[in-house]
């Protein structure tokens, strides 16, 4: 979720009675017409004196089912018997997964000072490492020596997974050595969100009433990373159950300004890997998680289409919303390690397997591009944003102005609701419980107060703005699907919840510096499924520019 999520809830009757229990009030209030007349009000609701006598015994029958349900112990691990569907009606996609040539380079050169590793791509580093120029120990070691230098200085590592890491990084190269190779991920450090299960290892969800958890198990994420022959160094910090970038042990600071948050809720993946404390992190996104510190720190940052990558053994804070990709120095580097991330896994049953044809000869002037031209007009990113429309159109591209489908025809800002009142449920134990009262933030904007008021957010409402979801879906293709990409402001109108709610895939970019030398970016919009044009369109963008190549000063 991003920094500070801003909603008017709406409620229901029997949750004003459920909830009474909360907060020291008395356990039980009786249920009376007056009760019923009191609340209508809040639910845009209108009934007679008979209607509301008619009501009253199946309304105390409904709480009493209530009072079962809520003695039961329910996990976070476990998700709805409802699964979110992202595809348009009659829509089918290909599902023919191709070869891909990534066209690593032939060789690398190891730069004379060894502190330039922290600059290397993954790409290169995958380079160096296969044609065992450097070892995976080593290059272990040069990345866990930098987190222990500058990780208190940017408040990103909850644990260092060092013991492990360490045993990975002999492994690969024994296997390297004797000639297996897993992926050009193989031997390469990254870091991941706290909110990732890892076997043996705390897993504190960036937040107080969790931070001695441990989940003994490895998130598939982890599973598929081990496979593909990546070392895990750190769990990055969050904020608080995936909202801002402050969490227990404090804010997680901007690599370019450490007077700076580095925005949320993947505060700690974005900030240590624009201060080359780490190849690559992984994220999660549900509403501007990803985009958002990506855009704050200066790094490239992958949103996937919604059901691509798995969400077995991470927190789950909206079951129809989450999402997981990665954050690297550059789209390139994304592409390879999305493509580690992909697969179903038998458990999170929201995955696909479609497949990823990437490749980096792409012919972008044969591209069918928009943008979002009113959106752009009103960002406070003109500058920057208005010069990097103009490295398409120097390359020949005609750009299209888009509007996508909303306000309008659908309500997309009162559609919040479905993440809210999923988030409410993922956390209703916290809520019974009291121990929100132990979270970090507790203003009127923050999770405790949201989950309080989304306890009495309607099912039936929750429903409707589901319906509703689905019309934007169709909406949302119809605009979409004349088109490869559509490039936006990263932080401008309703579009980065409208593309969370319909799942559509963006690659947010860096380009270039506001007057405060805080970096800046550009966002690009993709169909369901075709992150691969999304990420050749966007390394395109990078080859032309150097962006994604400055360093913050206080970390060179």
């Amino acid at each position: 979720m991003k920094s500070r999520l801003f909603i008017v809830s709406i409620g229901f009757v029997l949750g004003i009675i459920s909830l009474s229990g909360c907060k020291n009030q008395p356990s039980e209030k009786p249920v009376n017409p007056n009760l019923v007349s009191a609340t209508e009000k809040l639910f845009d609701l209108s009934m007679t004196g008979s209607e509301r006598d008619s009501m009253i015994s199946m309304l105390e029958s409904q709480l009493s089912d209530y009072t079962i349900i809520h003695s039961q112990a329910i996990d976070n691990s476990v998700p709805p018997a409802l699964w979110f569907n992202p595809v348009p009606s009659g829509v089918i996609y290909n599902e023919i997964q191709k070869p891909i040539d990534w066209k690593l380079a032939a060789s690398v050169a190891m730069l004379a000072d060894i502190k330039e590793l922290a600059w290397y791509s993954v790409a290169d580093l995958s380079v160096l490492i296969r044609s065992r120029k450097i070892s995976s120990v080593e290059l272990t070691r040069f990345f866990i020596d930098r987190l222990k230098k500058y990780s208190d200085t940017l408040h990103c590592v909850i644990t260092l997974t060092e013991e492990r890491a360490m045993k990975q990084a002999q492994k690969a190269d024994d296997e390297i050595a004797q000639g297996i190779y897993r992926s050009p991920l193989h031997g390469i450090p990254y870091g991941i969100k706290d909110l990732f299960a890892v076997e043996g290892y705390k897993t504190t969800w960036g937040a107080a009433p969790y931070k001695d958890q441990v989940r003994n198990e490895n998130a598939t994420v982890v599973k598929k990373l081990d496979e593909a022959g990546a070392i895990l160094l750190a769990k990055f910090s969050l904020g608080s159950l995936a909202m801002d970038d402050v969490w227990f042990g404090g804010l997680t600071r901007n690599p370019w300004d450490l007077y700076q948050g580095s925005s949320g809720s993947s505060a700690g993946s974005a900030s240590a890997t624009a201060a080359g404390l780490v190849p690559f992190a992984i994220g999660t996104e549900t509403w501007g998680s990803i985009v958002s510190p990506s855009t704050r720190c200066g790094v490239t940052g992958l949103r996937p289409t919604y059901g691509r990558v798995s969400r077995s053994g991470a927190m789950a804070l909206s079951w129809s919303m989450d999402k997981v990709g990665p954050i690297c120095r550059s789209a390139f580097d994304c592409a390879l390690v999305f493509k580690s991330l992909l697969g179903s896994d038998g458990i999170d049953q929201s995955v696909t397997d479609y497949p990823f044809n990437y490749t980096s000869a792409i012919d972008i002037k044969k591209l069918k591009v928009g943008y979002l031209k009113s959106l752009f007009d009103l960002n406070d990113n003109r500058v920057n944003d208005s010069l990097a429309l103009n490295v398409f159109r120097n390359m020949g591209i005609t750009l299209t102005p888009v509007v996508l489908p909303d306000s309008v025809t659908i309500p997309v800002k009162s559609l919040a609701i479905v993440l809210v009142a999923e988030a409410a449920a993922a956390f209703d134990d916290l809520t019974r419980s009291n121990k929100d009262d132990q979270l970090n933030l507790q203003d009127k904007n923050a999770w405790p107060n949201i989950f309080r008021s989304a306890q009495f957010i309607p099912a039936v409402q929750y429903i409707q703005a589901n319906r509703l979801r689905y019309k934007l879906i169709q909406e949302m293709y119809a605009v979409m699907k004349e088109y490869d990409v559509i490039i936006s402001p990263s932080s401008s109108g309703n579009q980065s919840l409208l593309t969370n709610l319909t799942g559509n895939p963006c690659v947010v970019v860096p380009n270039g510096f506001d007057t405060k030398n805080h970096p800046t970016s550009i966002s690009f919009i993709g169909n369901l499924y075709d992150e691969a044009t999304l990420l050749s369109f966007a390394k395109v963008y990078q080859d032309a520019t150097d962006f994604n190549k400055q360093r913050p000063p206080l970390f060179k």
